[in-house]
């Protein structure tokens, strides 16, 4: 089964620093594929207690533009410059493509370290990993576990190449 729906957390607290105020802790969830209707806070037919708990204490984002695939979207949230001055307007990036968000763009974890936060990384990179330069862990996340590419398969873990026929 192979799932369009994505999932990109990025977790980021505190360290303590010695400081007695603490920042708060931000979680960011991006969700692709989320349709208006498909969260409670705009549909009383949908039920997610814990999704509806965390919306409550938090931030609801629901006024922005987005692009119509993945890694558009996803470079303009790292980055906060649009898809076109990235050269990532046109498609998503996928298995075995050798390019990916520039390593020289600084993105919201280089931006949140310099605040003092750790930042971890969970879901859906798809941002490009055709060499570890591109890869979270390098470009300011301590951690991130997930996948680097978009298509999954959960139950063999294997990735399409759409390009060449190639499963990774």
């Amino acid at each position: 089964m192979l799932s369009g729906l994505g999932v990109f957390i990025l977790v980021e607290m505190m360290l303590g620093l010695g400081s007695s105020v603490q920042q708060p802790n931000i979680v960011l969830m991006v969700a692709d594929d989320l349709g208006w209707a498909d969260v409670p806070w705009h549909d009383a037919l949908t039920i997610a207690p814990t999704l509806t708990g965390l919306a409550n204490s938090g931030i609801i984002l629901d006024r922005h533009y987005v692009q119509p695939i993945c890694s558009p979207t996803r470079s303009a949230l790292m980055t906060g410059k649009y898809p076109s001055r990235l050269g990532l307007q046109h498609d998503t990036i996928n298995a075995g493509e050798p390019y990916g968000l520039m390593a020289d763009e600084t993105i919201i974890a280089n931006y949140m370290k310099q605040l003092g936060y750790d930042c971890h990384g969970v879901g859906k990179w798809h941002l490009g990993y055709c060499s570890w330069a591109l890869t979270p862990t390098q470009r300011g996340f301590d951690s991130f576990y997930g996948y680097y590419n978009g298509a999954i398969d959960y139950y063999s873990k294997s990735v399409p190449d759409r390009n060449h026929g190639n499963v990774y």
